[in-house]
């Protein structure tokens, strides 16, 4: 859960209120900065996005009359909305290190090449890493937890590591949206006014038709790729994790713990936190790791000589040290977007998109680009969510629609698409922890691109779309008085 009150259009006074056109300007030097940046000269986001702080903070302060003393609350307020997500992605990047050493992850890939086989392999992976986020809640903990592994088998068995990326990605974001223990999904439910149980069960259609259509392209995918595995790879690959890492159930201990204090409702910062201690503690007792050297591969990451380089380029990773690349971009990102909502750009732009709204379908378009664009813009799940769901409450009121047709669709188009924008603190913190690329993964990440899509094949038909009794009232009684037209829907 985040606290967090957006500014909203009726807020601010009218003569602070930038025009649309005086809002679509920052927006477009962002876009220029980042194309020019990174498509142009093969940067990296981090400068490219303060070339765009620098732009708007200008303009702002030039054009808007905003202080730079607004602007830095703005760029505060931004950060530390995003502190909890900047703190995961340390420990996470730590966890990640510390699983490896500790043998877990190795022990892992072992006996994972050795039960999996290619063919099935995709879906699996999706249906498991969505059991387990939906029972612990958080997709980032899953993910952190559990996908260097699948990356790892799925490479042993021949699968390139974009596809498998994207099936744990689909199987995270289809448990973590239906898990009543997610934050994503009580804070849909808060900022609409909606119970949290009517929320996940309207969500409960549209994600189990995006998981199933998911799970028919993985296996799809899975038969196109899955030609015959080399004789002897398997073994060779568990002989390599066996000359560098002692192969014993009790190395899962760690990763028993992590999902068993999810499960219990503990958040995941000191979840993660227990993981990586109980990782080290596992390091030196069961891997006869000395003391300093399992924290130093905490600190630094690991780079193991099994013999075979494919196992050691699965093992590799770069702990807290590499994880100040990740956090640099969404300290960034959270910079500009704060700068965007403090300024009033995120309002204006949300009370014009709603202008657009005639009836349900439109309705749901225009929440569904609204928390996409957020994603864009703010460079983080929360405000996709918080920023349409509050803006666009009270027109789903007017409209005679119920609550939860509003919840569902800040989740579905915003929550899920968040992996899918390269600076936001999501993908930041997958393409990190798979070390796949967030453009190369996209492909693969059905579930990204299908959760809009259902959600917007619901509003155009009416599909699941749910009315209030109230509206129901005035509609009978309309259609029943010839004089009085009964308002028609998209």
């Amino acid at each position: 859960m985040v606290e967090f009150e957006p500014r909203l259009f009726e807020d601010i006074p009218p003569k602070d209120r930038p025009s649309l056109v005086e809002s679509v300007v920052p927006i477009v030097g962002m876009i220029a900065s980042l194309s020019v940046g990174i498509v142009g000269f093969g940067l990296g986001p981090q400068f490219p996005l303060l070339w765009g702080i620098a732009f708007t903070g200008l303009f702002a302060w030039y054009q808007l009359d905003c202080s730079w003393e607004d602007l830095y609350d703005g760029i505060s307020d931004s950060l530390l909305m995003g502190m909890r997500a900047i703190l995961i992605i340390f420990l996470a990047y730590t966890l990640v290190s510390t699983l490896i050493q500790a043998g877990t992850i190795p022990t892992l890939m072992y006996y994972g090449v050795e039960i999996l086989t290619p063919k099935v392999f995709l879906p699996v992976t999706a249906i498991l890493v969505a059991t387990i986020t939906l029972a612990i809640g958080s997709s980032w903990t899953a993910v952190g937890a559990l996908g260097v592994a699948f990356i790892g088998i799925g490479s042993g068995l021949g699968i390139p590591a974009p596809m498998t990326a994207g099936a744990i990605l689909t199987g995270a974001y289809t448990g973590d949206k239906m898990s009543p223990l997610s934050d994503t999904t009580n804070l849909a439910a808060a900022v609409t006014d909606t119970d949290l149980y009517d929320h996940i069960r309207a969500m409960r259609p549209g994600s189990t038709l995006a998981l199933g259509i998911s799970l028919v392209l993985y296996t799809v995918l899975g038969l196109s790729v899955s030609g015959s595995i080399p004789d002897g790879r398997i073994a060779a690959i568990q002989t390599a994790i066996e000359t560098s890492y002692v192969v014993t159930p009790l190395v899962f201990v760690p990763l028993l713990l992590i999902l068993g204090l999810a499960m219990y409702g503990i958040p995941a910062i000191p979840t993660l936190g227990a993981g990586i201690f109980a990782s080290a503690l596992i390091s030196i007792q069961i891997q006869g790791v000395p003391f300093a050297t399992a924290w130093d591969a905490a600190v630094y990451g690991t780079g193991p000589t099994t013999g075979m380089e494919l196992v050691n380029g699965l093992l590799e990773s770069g702990g807290m040290v590499d994880a100040s690349w990740a956090i640099t971009i969404v300290i960034a990102a959270l910079s500009l977007g704060g700068m965007f909502e403090r300024t009033g750009i995120l309002a204006v732009l949300a009370h014009h998109l709603a202008r657009l709204c005639r009836g349900a379908g439109s309705t749901t378009g225009v929440t569904a680009f609204s928390a996409l664009s957020m994603n864009v813009l703010a460079a983080e799940q929360y405000i996709s969510i918080v920023v349409p769901g509050m803006s666009l409450r009270n027109l789903y009121n007017e409209q005679g629609l119920k609550s939860q047709n509003l919840s569902r669709a800040v989740e579905a188009a915003g929550t899920t698409t968040s992996a899918l924008v390269p600076w936001t603190s999501g993908a930041v913190f997958m393409s990190g922890v798979l070390g796949v690329p967030t453009m190369q993964y996209a492909p693969y990440y059905f579930f990204g691109f299908l959760s809009p899509l259902i959600l917007l094949v619901m509003g155009a038909t009416g599909w699941q779309i749910m009315y209030t009794d109230q509206h129901k009232s005035v509609s009978t009684t309309s259609a029943e008085d010839a004089t009085v037209p009964v308002a028609s829907e998209d």
